[in-house]
């Protein structure tokens, strides 16, 4: 079993930056990939980034790619999601995932946490 709890979410005016975090537990958490998905008011979940413990391919979705990454602290078990240049259309409930297989993570991740809502303004 691993356990997400994501934190950092709040209101930001559009340029501006949050840092998302996702605290994971749970045994063999080096053997998961990690990710983010988001989902924006009235559309389906979608797939952020992805990474994995034990080394440093990482995947972005297209639109995100370059203004935001994601980072990993393996001492702390956390996951990070820097996200800059923030747009109206960033805005989103974003959650954690985690799975052992990193294509598994982008289609369908075994474990989630509970989200964080991150509101652009314009």
């Amino acid at each position: 079993q691993v356990q997400l709890v994501e934190s950092g979410g709040g209101s930001v005016q559009a340029g501006g930056s949050l840092r998302l975090s996702c605290a994971a537990s749970g045994r063999t958490l080096s053997r998961y990939s990690m990710g983010w998905f988001r989902e924006p008011p009235g559309k389906k979940r979608e797939f952020v980034a992805a990474i994995r413990w034990t080394d440093i391919i990482t995947n972005y979705s297209d639109s995100m790619e370059g203004r935001f990454t994601i980072s990993r602290d393996n001492a702390k078990n956390t996951v990070y999601l820097q996200m800059n240049s923030l747009k109206p259309e960033d805005t989103a409930v974003y959650y954690c995932a985690a799975d052992l297989s990193l294509t598994e993570l982008r289609r369908s991740p075994d474990y989630w946490g509970q989200g964080t809502r991150v509101t652009v303004s314009s």
